[in-house]
């Protein structure tokens, strides 16, 4: 019996096609064009957002990086609860711009509401962290707390508010180990700072 022949599947475009393709459409378009589409892009996706915002800088006044902050904490933490002690994939784009924003503030002299961001960002994080295998945002999460903590130890802070923040971080580390042994000498920097 004679077996049967199986087609060939069409030679599959490399991916080095569509980028080539792209780059000759887009040298075809003005300034302007190229302006509304990546705006368009940017208003429909955040992810394309988040990435022109990295790689341009955008300038935001304070009230919207607290917001544009805010959101990125819930895409950095959202996670399919189906997968819940698995090692679920995570947004570490948005770990990275919560990051950004974070020290935008510090450098803008917002310390107090990116102090409360840290607050929102560990309590998040760290149930995050406590329904995944192993916790493999946790170095994301800490780099994001580390931008907070080096401003809080050059800052003029009241040692009272200072000791009262990090107690309230290390109370919503739902997992007990993101950052404590920096929140703790953070603490005992304040502790030291109180008048006798």
């Amino acid at each position: 019996m004679a077996k049967r022949r199986l087609k060939k599947p069409p030679k599959a475009a490399t991916s080095t096609d569509a980028p080539k393709r792209l780059r000759t459409a887009l040298a075809k378009c003005t300034k302007d064009e190229l302006m509304d589409i990546l705006v368009e892009f940017a208003n429909e996706d955040r992810n394309v957002l988040r990435r022109l915002d990295a790689r341009l800088e955008l300038e935001a006044p304070p009230k919207e990086l607290v917001a544009a902050t805010r959101r990125a904490i819930a895409d950095a933490t959202d996670f399919d609860e189906r997968d819940i002690n698995r090692n679920f994939s995570y947004d570490d784009e948005a770990y990275s711009e919560v990051k950004r924003n974070l020290s935008r503030l510090i450098d803008l002299g917002q310390l107090r509401p990116a102090m409360e961001l840290s607050l929102e960002l560990m309590k998040e994080a760290s149930y995050q962290v406590e329904m995944s295998d192993e916790g493999l945002m946790t170095e994301d999460i800490e780099e994001c707390l580390r931008v907070v903590l080096k401003a809080l130890k050059q800052c003029e802070l009241p040692p009272g508010e200072g000791i009262a923040w990090c107690a309230e971080m290390l109370k919503r580390d739902r997992v007990g180990f993101i950052g404590t042994r920096e929140l703790r000498e953070l603490r005992q920097h304040f502790e030291a700072s109180r008048p006798k």
